[in-house]
C-alpha cells in the first residue's frame, strides 16, 4: 500500500511540476481508489496468525465439550433460500439485518444471518427425528458494528442443539451443562446464565394487558435493556409502539424485580411474580417448568450459576420455551498486574479504556428452546433447544486476560528447528537437513527450517527466540563429518552433539513423549 500510495503522490507531484493540473487530480484520485480498496470492509476484521490462534483455542474447547455430550457435526451453504431467511415468524424485527444477494439465474439468497435457521431447513428436508449437533461457521449481519464489545458484521457462531422429543427440561438442562462447562475451562471469571421463559413473559405481558397481537414487537424493546436504559426502552414502547403507559409501567414492575432486589433467590423471584399474576395460566406454566430446570441444575450441580431474570426477552421470534444467556460478571483478568514491559506500553487512559470496553462486553453466550421452528418451514416438526457461544466476544477476553497475565501466544506451533551452519560444501548440508527435517515429520513432530539457500545462523537463532521454538538441531560441517549434530536448547542456550541416528528419540524425549 504505502509503494502504490507513494507513486501516485509523486506522480501526482511530478505532473504539477510538469503542468498539467488534470492529470495531477487523476493521479490525487487514483491514490485515494488504492487507499479505499486496502482495508477492510466496515464491521470486519482481519485476525493476526496469535489472534486466530487464540480463536481457534476457544472454539477447539467448546467443540471438545460437544462432542463429550454426543454430538455430531455438519455444515450448510453460507447463503440460503431468500423465502426462508424472510420468514415474518422467525427474526421478527431483526429481519431487517439480514444481507441480500443480487439476483442470480432466477433465485434470490440471503447470507444466513444465524446458524439455527440453516439447521431448521437441514432437520426438515431430511425429516431428522434425533439429530445432536454442533456447527461452527461464520454468519452475517447487516447490524450496526460496535468493534469494541465484539459486535461485528461478519463473525463465527458455535452452536450446540439438539432437536427431538426429550422429557421436560431434560435436554435443556443439559444444554445449560455444557455452557458452565465451557466457562470453567476458559477461566475468564465469574458468570452467571441469566434464564426465563417465553411462556412466562408472555404471561407477565398478559397480565400488564398488553395486547396478544404487540406481543412480539414489545418483547423486541424489552431485549434492548441490556444496551439501552429503561427511559429509552419506555419511550420507544409508549411512542413508538403506542402502547399504554400504564401497561408499560406495570410491565416494569415485572422487568425491575432481580434488579431492585440481587439478594433474592430464584424461588423468591418466581413466588414473587407468581403472587403479583392473579392465576394467569401462563405464568404458572411458566414458572412450574422453570422450578423444574433448576432442579435438574442443582443435580448438575451449577444451580449458583443460574440467575431467573424476568427481563430476559431474546428478541428472535422462534423461541417459544426457557431462553438464556450467560454473562461475565467479574473478569478474571480486572485485578491482574500487567507485567513491566505492558506498564511500559499501556498507561493511563489505554488501560482504562480497555477495562471499560471489556466491563460492557455483553453476553458471551445465550439460547433456548424452539419447538415450532422446523414445522414453520416444512411439514414434519421436529421440538429444537440449543445454543450460540459469541466465539468474538469470547475471544477479546480471552485475550485481554493473557496480556494481563503476562502470556505471550505464539504465532506458531513448530517443536524444533533444524538449522545449518557454515558455508562450504552447503548443497550437502541442506540434503542432510531435509533428511533430518523428514524423520522428525515421520515421527509427528512440528518441524521448521529456513527457505533461504545460505541462512546465516544467527538469523535462524533469532527467529526461533522470537517464535519461542525451544529446541533448535544445528548441522555443521565438522559435525556432518563425524555423524553427529548439535542439540540445543533456545532460551538455556546449552547445547549436546548427539548421533544423527538418535535425533528422532532424543527430540521425543524432550517433547516428553518417550
Amino acid at each position: 500500500m504505502m509503494t502504490l500510495c507513494t507513486t501516485a503522490k509523486c506522480l501526482a507531484f511530478y505532473i504539477m511540476e510538469s503542468g498539467s493540473e488534470e492529470d495531477a487530480t487523476c493521479a490525487v484520485a487514483q491514490e485515494d481508489i488504492v487507499s479505499a480498496m486496502l482495508k477492510v470492509p466496515k464491521g470486519t476484521r482481519d485476525y493476526a496468525p496469535a489472534e486466530t490462534r487464540i480463536r481457534q483455542e476457544v472454539i477447539d474447547i467448546a467443540v471438545q465439550h460437544y462432542k463429550r455430550h454426543g454430538a455430531v457435526t455438519f455444515d450448510t451453504p453460507v447463503f440460503e433460500m431468500r423465502s426462508l431467511l424472510q420468514k415474518e415468524d422467525q427474526y421478527g424485527e431483526e429481519t431487517k439485518l439480514i444481507y441480500n444477494l443480487e439476483d442470480q439465474g432466477g433465485e434470490e439468497y440471503s447470507l444466513r444471518y444465524d446458524l439455527t435457521v440453516p439447521l431448521a431447513r437441514y432437520v426438515g428436508m431430511n425429516k431428522l427425528g434425533e439429530f445432536k449437533r454442533y456447527h461452527v461457521a461464520k454468519v452475517y449481519r447487516r447490524d450496526q458494528p460496535a468493534m469494541a464489545r465484539g459486535r461485528y458484521r461478519e463473525f463465527y457462531q458455535c452452536d450446540y442443539d439438539y432437536v427431538g422429543q426429550s422429557g421436560l427440561m431434560i435436554a435443556d438442562s443439559e444444554c445449560m451443562k455444557i455452557i458452565d462447562d465451557i466457562f470453567l475451562e476458559l477461566d475468564l471469571g465469574e458468570f452467571v446464565n441469566k434464564v426465563n421463559h417465553k411462556v412466562l413473559l408472555n404471561g407477565m405481558l398478559e397480565v400488564c394487558q398488553i395486547p396478544s397481537d404487540k406481543f412480539k414487537t414489545v418483547c423486541s424493546s424489552i431485549d434492548k435493556l441490556d444496551k439501552q436504559p429503561w427511559v429509552e426502552v419506555r419511550d420507544e414502547l409508549v411512542n413508538v409502539k403506542n402502547i399504554h403507559e400504564n401497561a408499560v409501567d406495570a410491565l416494569h414492575g415485572f422487568l425491575t424485580l432481580r434488579a431492585e432486589n440481587p439478594k433474592m433467590s430464584n424461588d423468591q423471584v418466581l413466588d414473587t411474580i407468581f403472587a403479583r399474576s392473579a392465576g394467569n395460566a401462563n405464568v404458572e406454566k411458566g414458572i412450574s417448568e422453570l422450578r423444574t430446570l433448576l432442579e435438574y441444575c442443582t443435580a448438575y450441580g451449577i444451580s449458583e450459576r443460574i440467575c431467573i431474570e424476568p427481563s430476559l426477552a431474546r428478541g428472535l421470534d422462534y423461541y417459544t420455551g426457557v431462553i438464556f444467556e450467560m454473562v461475565i460478571t467479574k473478569s478474571s483478568f480486572e485485578n491482574a498486574a500487567p507485567n513491566a514491559e505492558e506498564s511500559q506500553v499501556k498507561k493511563g487512559k489505554a488501560d482504562k479504556k480497555a477495562a471499560k470496553e471489556d466491563s460492557n462486553v455483553g453476553s458471551v453466550a445465550a439460547g433456548g428452546r424452539y419447538d415450532g421452528l422446523v414445522k414453520s418451514i416444512s411439514k414434519f416438526d421436529a421440538p429444537c433447544v440449543g445454543f450460540s457461544l459469541g466465539i468474538e466476544r469470547i475471544y477479546r477476553l480471552v485475550q485481554r486476560r493473557n496480556e494481563a497475565r503476562g502470556l505471550k501466544v505464539r504465532d506458531t506451533d513448530t517443536d524444533v528447528y533444524v538449522a545449518v551452519s557454515g558455508r562450504k560444501e552447503f548443497k550437502d548440508l541442506f540434503l542432510q537437513r531435509m533428511t533430518i527435517c523428514t524423520q522428525l515429520w515421520k515421527a509427528d513432530i512440528k518441524t521448521e527450517y529456513a527457505y533461504k539457500a545460505k541462512p546465516k545462523l544467527l538469523n535462524q537463532l533469532q527467529y526461533c527466540e522470537q517464535n519461542g521454538i525451544a529446541t533448535m538441531i544445528i548441522i555443521g560441517e565438522d559435525e556432518v563429518a563425524r555423524g553427529v549434530v548439535k542439540l540445543r536448547d533456545v532460551a538455556s542456550r546449552a547445547e549436546e552433539e548427539i548421533p544423527i541416528s538418535d535425533v528422532v528419540v532424543k527430540v521425543l524425549e524432550r517433547l516428553g513423549r518417550q
